[in-house]
């Protein structure tokens, strides 16, 4: 896979705001791409060397609805390193998270479909090699992930989980686990390593002392 320097990122890249998805530096997120105006996004993305999405999650305006063009201010930018088209015109795609950035301006133009204006400094490290969590302890974790689990009445498939790398386990349960958009926001926005495995575990306590969780399996 490239390797990306700050010099190489765009100043500029077309959003993609969803509500509940959220990509971290070094994980995948698989879309299917239907709308319209986001169909005309990736034709102009595939024709752009860098090939890159930014993915964000819209602010609820009153009533709990998106607010009209408002975003949150932090998001991560993907590469598209997959894609299909289906018979009746939707596209699947695959991104591979290259770094997150801090919207300046939302860019208005001739194309359906929003671009921003990002700033990328603040988050140099994600360009870096795999982050460490030293202070993690694994068997404590994963105590509270299994009494989670249970919990919500989500199934996964324990033995690949346990054997994956820190990184990937923390970045891939924040994008997966069920947790509230403004939750999702504070994974997405934890620093470093440590800190996002932190919330983590706290969003999962809380939800267990609430009675929270949804049921379902963990891709």
């Amino acid at each position: 896979m490239k390797t990306d320097s700050l010099a190489d990122l765009p100043d500029i890249v077309p959003v993609f705001p969803l509500p509940g998805a959220v990509l971290l530096p070094r994980t995948r997120l698989p879309l299917n791409i239907f709308e319209p105006r986001y169909l005309a996004m990736l034709d102009d993305v595939l024709a752009n060397p860098s090939r890159m999405i930014g993915m964000v999650q819209p602010r609820s305006g009153p009533g709990g609805q998106p607010g009209a063009q408002s975003f949150h201010a932090i998001g991560c930018a993907g590469r598209l390193v997959s894609f299909s088209e289906t018979e009746d015109g939707r596209y699947m795609i695959t991104l591979a998270g290259v770094s997150r950035f801090r919207i300046q301006t939302v860019e208005e133009g001739f194309t359906p479909y929003l671009k921003a204006r990002v700033e990328w400094s603040d988050f140099s490290a994600d360009l870096g090699g795999k982050e460490q969590d030293p202070g993690f302890d694994r068997a404590a974790f994963f105590r509270v992930l299994e009494q989670y689990f249970t919990q919500s009445n989500l199934t996964s498939d324990w033995e690949t989980m346990k054997q994956a790398d820190t990184e990937l386990l923390i970045n891939s349960l924040s994008m997966l686990l069920p947790f509230e958009e403004e939750e999702k926001q504070a994974l997405l926005e934890a620093p470093h390593l440590t800190e996002r495995r932190q919330t983590l575990q706290a969003l999962m306590e809380f939800s267990m002392a609430t009675g929270g969780g949804d049921e379902g399996a963990l891709q």
